[in-house]
């Protein structure tokens, strides 16, 4: 299967919506979510608000780079960092299952959005 720029687009898309959804569950039922990621609850909820919109903020800084000059460095750049937070975080303390793997999903995320864009810009050429 050749990969292009409709299927990177998809990519993006996906990862953007990932990051939606995440944004949303902070946001709309962060009390859920923190139970549901392990932690008995939250207090202040504010925090929780925070990362809700981090994630919406980074939603549309993944889909604003690359409509405008089909760049994917922020997606790869905030992925990386979060990688090295989450699973740092992790091995200084012990954390709930949710932070080590949403380290390990966001460093996969971080790599296939790599290898799609540099498979991508080599047809090009």
């Amino acid at each position: 299967m050749r990969i292009t720029e409709n299927h990177e687009r998809l990519l993006i898309f996906l990862v953007a919506l990932h990051s939606i959804i995440v944004g949303g569950m902070f946001l709309l039922a962060p009390h859920w979510t923190m139970r549901f990621a392990g932690w008995r609850s939250i207090d202040p909820v504010f925090f929780a608000y925070q990362a809700g919109i981090f994630h919406l903020v980074l939603a549309a800084a993944y889909l604003l780079e690359y409509r405008q000059y089909r760049g994917v460095s922020i997606v790869i750049t905030a992925k990386t960092i979060a990688l090295v937070f989450l699973i740092t975080a992790t091995v200084i303390d012990p954390i709930p299952w949710a932070v080590w793997t949403s380290g390990i999903l966001d460093g996969l995320m971080a790599v296939v959005v790599w290898w799609v864009h540099r498979t991508v810009a080599g047809e090009k050429v």
